[in-house]
């Protein structure tokens, strides 16, 4: 179980768990509560359903419903007090099963993050339904399990992060941080663009700022202190990122991409691509 140790889950060979780096299992209902803490090589996820209070480093938690429960292998973790016996299911990795650095530090394995995330009805079917295709997949042939798997855990992680953003390693730290993402979100979710009859919408920082409900002058300080260049700059390079592969990877004339990027006039598109790259967009076609 997520908040047992590894002696403590009925049939859970640990040669198995290190030969392959996981394990995954539908949890056996018990009322046992385990007389031992321990502290191991590998992560925990569990989604569980109980009445219990966890020893979390020293933390009391009291549990009560559906929550999932990350358990950093730094952490001495045991359950002291159940009232119902418990349902769920239980993943186990070693670092090494997991090879990027996004989920190996995620803060949902911190110290001192709170690791449960209490779910509602919908958001708990979603979770037991991605935990049980890992237990089909765990105990299935499919040659690239192991991959599958690592898929499954990365979206159980960020489908928490999601519901329960860290307190300990929020990317928006500041004002004006959480005003760069908004807005590199928003240009970004514009792209790739796939009809020319839909064109470019937002293409200027007024325009940007309109949409996020600012300033114009707060949203271009924003993101100069973040990133160090202006609005406009970020705006241009990915509009011309966009131009680039338009004109590579489509047979749509130049007049059509002018059109899709928001230029009113295929003139106007000509020489704005020819400001910021030096070439003609003729020129870059018949490369």
């Amino acid at each position: 179980m997520a908040f047992q140790t590894l002696s403590d889950i009925p049939g859970l060979d640990m040669a198995d768990l290190r030969l392959k780096g996981f394990k995954v299992h539908k949890l056996a209902a018990s009322t046992d509560v385990p007389v031992r803490s321990g502290r191991r090589d590998f992560y925990k996820m569990g989604l569980v359903n109980g009445d219990m209070t966890i020893d979390y480093g020293g933390q009391l938690l009291e549990i009560k419903g559906t929550v999932l429960f990350f358990v950093n292998p730094q952490v001495p973790h045991a359950i002291v007090r159940r009232v119902k016996r418990t349902s769920g299911y239980a993943c186990m990795f070693t670092e090494s099963f997991i090879h990027t650095r996004e989920l190996r530090d995620s803060p949902l394995f911190s110290v001192g993050d709170n690791p449960v995330i209490v779910l509602n009805n919908e958001q708990a079917a979603f979770m037991e339904g991605i935990y049980q295709k890992m237990v089909s997949a765990y105990s299935g042939d499919y040659p690239y399990k192991a991959n599958l798997i690592r898929s499954c855990i990365e979206l159980i992680i960020h489908e928490a992060l999601r519901i329960q953003p860290s307190q300990m390693a929020s990317p928006h730290r500041n004002g004006a941080t959480r005003m760069y993402h908004l807005f590199a979100d928003l240009l970004e979710r514009q792209f790739p663009i796939e009809r020319s009859s839909e064109p470019l919408k937002l293409r200027t920082a007024q325009g940007f700022a309109e949409q996020l409900s600012v300033h114009v002058n707060y949203l271009n300080r924003a993101v100069k202190e973040v990133t160090g260049k202006p609005t406009s700059a970020h705006i241009a390079t990915r509009v011309v990122a966009e131009a680039k592969a338009l004109l590579q990877h489509t047979d749509w004339s130049i007049a059509d991409i002018a059109y899709a990027l928001g230029f009113d006039y295929p003139a106007y598109f000509n020489n704005y691509f020819k400001r910021l790259t030096g070439a003609t967009p003729n020129s870059l076609r018949k490369v």
